[in-house]
């Protein structure tokens, strides 16, 4: 699964420069403007955040505290103010770094991947559960019961993100652009060729079916009603 990045910032021409360079670097990169909007993608638990101090709203401070207060998310703070002392706040209220404005492209780069880095070394395996399914993130692994199966790169993917949102309807737009990316086509059916292939995996032993179709709308893991 790509890195994902959230990237934090009311000015359109810093988020657009910054998605378009990281998403050249092969990140996944969401953008919101104001506080309120990075809290809520937050949420998804992206693998890093770039955040600015001067936010509308809510501002980037607050943010890392609130996200400090539930989450290890690594936070590369982002400032037009050089103060010492603007430094140290925002690194003691949680931020894992500090760029000042305007900075140079390849060092937020070498820091977003230092803290990624770091963050890889201190990350164990986690094992994603749903009723008997289980997927192995180290391995990629999946299981259903005591019978395992392999998977490709985008059928891990769509699995993942199915187990890390059980129970939630996933529209089919939020499917493909979490998955395929924002630029795919929308009348492809790419989605339900490999929600086919996850199926014939799941299935592949008589197990009930888990992946279950929302129509009009999505699919949904969840177990089926008796």
């Amino acid at each position: 699964m790509r890195t994902r990045i959230l990237v934090v910032d009311d000015d359109a021409k810093i988020t657009s420069m910054l998605k378009r360079a990281l998403t050249y670097e092969g990140y996944d990169v969401e953008v919101a403007s104001n506080g309120h909007q990075a809290l809520a993608l937050a949420a998804s638990q992206p693998d890093l955040i770039v955040l600015d101090i001067m936010l509308p709203g809510i501002d980037g401070l607050a943010v890392c505290r609130q996200l400090r207060a539930h989450s290890d998310i690594p936070i590369l703070m982002l400032t037009a103010r050089d103060d010492t002392a603007d430094r140290v706040l925002g690194l003691d209220t949680g931020a894992d770094d500090y760029l000042v404005k305007p900075f140079a492209l390849e060092e937020l780069l070498a820091r977003i991947r230092a803290l990624l880095r770091r963050r890889s070394r201190g990350k164990e395996p986690k094992i994603l559960q749903y009723s008997d399914l289980t997927l192995n993130t180290a391995t990629r692994e999946g299981k259903r019961g005591e019978r395992t199966f392999t998977l490709t790169a985008k059928e891990y993917e769509l699995l993942a993100y199915f187990l890390q949102n059980p129970l939630r309807v996933l529209t089919r737009d939020e499917l493909m652009t979490r998955i395929w990316g924002y630029d795919f086509s929308g009348e492809s059916n790419v989605l339900e060729v490999y929600i086919g292939y996850l199926r014939s995996k799941l299935e592949a032993g008589g197990e009930p079916r888990l992946i279950q179709t929302v129509r009009g709308v999505g699919y949904v893991l969840k177990e089926q009603q008796p």
